[in-house]
């Protein structure tokens, strides 16, 4: 096992691309601290990790809260006997869709803002004193496609997925010496409950079904299928074992040819 006896924070992990993500590092070895807003979620992903062998403990955080974000790191902390090996940054949100700039609402802008980036630097600031004791971390941040290029009509969503490759590559250069790999997986349309709704979101503005818009998105990728989270959790797993020991400030993309 890759990651055997590791100990792993995810944020996020209830669904979706995060509990696929958790299950894999957990299948591979690692002891987990899920963290997210819906503890109802999370204790279903927890009940698999348990069924794995390993340890998995459920801590309900707003990752944009900076007090909720250092009660969850403390509690892992706890849990582990003092070690953090690996922060997984899932945590995020969709914001509007298929709105131009000129009718997005501030306020909605500051939202996703807010959740994506401040909600991926919280996270990293309280961890990183642990990792910087003990000389070694894994750091992995969800990206996104829509942070590698312009994305039009999703000016908040794409503007938060640039600033997370911003913060990744310079915690990168920051942590490189004590031996902390900070890297980003950009996964693009992902097979999810919430690629639905945008798809749904998507439909309604332009008249068109949803099955019209899901086709669009395939037609895009040079190998015409969607991600699933399962091809997402494996990126995660790469780079957050020694398989990707001398990788750091990097941006893996995950998203079936969408930004060749």
């Amino acid at each position: 096992m890759r990651l055997e006896n590791k100990k792993a924070i995810v944020t996020g992990a209830a669904k979706g691309m995060g509990a696929a993500i958790t299950t894999t590092l957990a299948r591979e070895g690692a002891d987990i601290v899920l963290a997210a807003r819906d503890t109802a979620a999370l204790d279903e992903v927890a009940a698999e990790v348990g069924a794995l062998g390993r340890t998995a403990h459920v801590v309900a955080c707003d990752v944009t809260d900076e007090a909720q974000v250092a009660a969850m790191v403390d509690h892992a902390k706890t849990a582990f006997d003092g070690r953090i090996d690996i922060l997984v940054n899932v945590a995020g949100v969709t914001g509007p869709v298929e709105t131009p700039v000129q009718d997005i609402a501030a306020d909605d802008f500051t939202y996703v803002i807010t959740a994506n980036e401040r909600g991926t630097f919280l996270p990293i600031k309280h961890v990183v004193p642990t990792m910087i004791e003990q000389q070694s971390g894994k750091i992995v941040n969800i990206g996104g496609t829509s942070g590698l290029r312009g994305y039009p009509m999703r000016t908040a969503y794409s503007a938060s997925k640039w600033a997370v490759r911003g913060i990744t590559r310079t915690v990168a250069l920051e942590l490189g010496r004590h031996n902390i790999n900070v890297n980003a997986v950009c996964p693009g349309i992902v097979e999810t409950p919430r690629m639905q709704k945008l798809c749904e979101g998507k439909a309604k503005v332009r008249g068109w079904t949803v099955e019209q818009v899901y086709e669009e998105y395939v037609q895009d990728m040079a190998l015409k299928r969607v991600t699933t989270p399962q091809d997402v959790a494996n990126a995660v797993l790469f780079m957050t074992s020694e398989d990707s020991r001398n990788i750091t400030g990097q941006e893996l993309v995950v998203d079936g040819g969408w930004d060749v």
